[in-house]
């Protein structure tokens, strides 16, 4: 079977087209495999070209309020890493989206790294993000993941030095460089930093992986401003918050779909991308 990320992000390319990318805490609002799995399915039938899921962790140094607040409900609900691959199985019953575990290293350890990239494997996982796995010390689970085609994604930001930029986008990257957008945590901001494009362009004069970026983006002109200069948008918090305000309506499902959708749309003109 292709890469789905590759084969996802080549489609998206020819119709020019940026990348969707929606991310959900596992377990969080609904602590259950088949309810966090009809989340995933619901954000990927409204137009999500990519969907992050979150395994639990008690320190995630990463991740801001929203997501840390989501996170822990989950990890008091049990919820973990075995938990997140029977989502995963379960997706894959009537998906073909693309999943990416987003996660510490501290979980991948403790499993064991060869047993958790055949756990990924063998649930239909295609990539992980590591937020406090540098390149420089990743070589022993990218061994295990290349093996088993699972893509290692590495964050870069607006205080990466070139040296770190050439790092990341070496050998040791695939599927997509995540662009972290501002300086800090996961959070909804107002604003879309103005010096975005020219840390974009950086990246992508040095590698022909997508990029994708990620970090306070919450509204259609945020996702339109930012698929203009990239090859995708990550939405995190804003997502998060609506599943949790809406969590209790019968019509969850509905206003989650109409966020997806109006976000897709803002990824469907790319004038000036190149």
């Amino acid at each position: 079977m292709p890469n789905r990320l590759d084969a996802t992000f080549a489609a998206l390319k020819a119709r020019r087209e940026a990348a969707l990318v929606t991310y959900v805490a596992a377990g969080d609002p609904f602590p259950t495999v088949e309810k966090t799995a009809r989340v995933v399915l619901a954000l990927a039938e409204a137009g999500a070209d990519v969907v992050e899921l979150g395994i639990p962790y008690s320190d995630p140094m990463a991740d801001g309020p929203t997501i840390q607040a989501a996170t822990q409900r989950a990890l008091d609900a049990g919820v973990n890493p075995p938990f997140v691959f029977d989502v995963v199985r379960r997706v894959r019953r009537e998906s073909q989206t693309p999943i990416v575990l987003m996660g510490y290293y501290n979980n991948v350890l403790r499993i064991g790294l060869a047993r958790f990239a055949q756990e990924m494997a063998d649930a239909g996982a295609d990539g992980v993000i590591l937020s406090d796995l540098p390149p420089e010390e990743a070589d022993p689970w990218k061994t295990e993941a290349d093996a088993r085609k699972i893509a290692t994604i590495f964050l870069l930001a607006p205080t990466s030095t070139p040296e770190r930029i050439d790092a990341v986008v070496s050998d040791m990257n695939s599927g997509f460089v995540y662009c972290v957008s501002r300086t800090g945590v996961t959070g909804v901001q107002r604003d879309v930093p103005e010096d975005l494009h020219r840390l974009v362009t950086s990246i992508k004069n040095k590698t022909n992986l997508p990029v994708c970026v990620g970090f306070g983006i919450s509204t259609r002109e945020h996702v339109k401003q930012v698929s203009s200069i990239s090859d995708g948008v990550v939405i995190g918090s804003r997502l998060v918050e609506a599943l949790r305000s809406n969590a209790g309506s019968a019509e969850w499902e509905t206003t989650i779909r109409k966020m997806v959708s109006e976000w897709k749309s803002g990824t469907t003109t790319k004038e000036n991308h190149v």
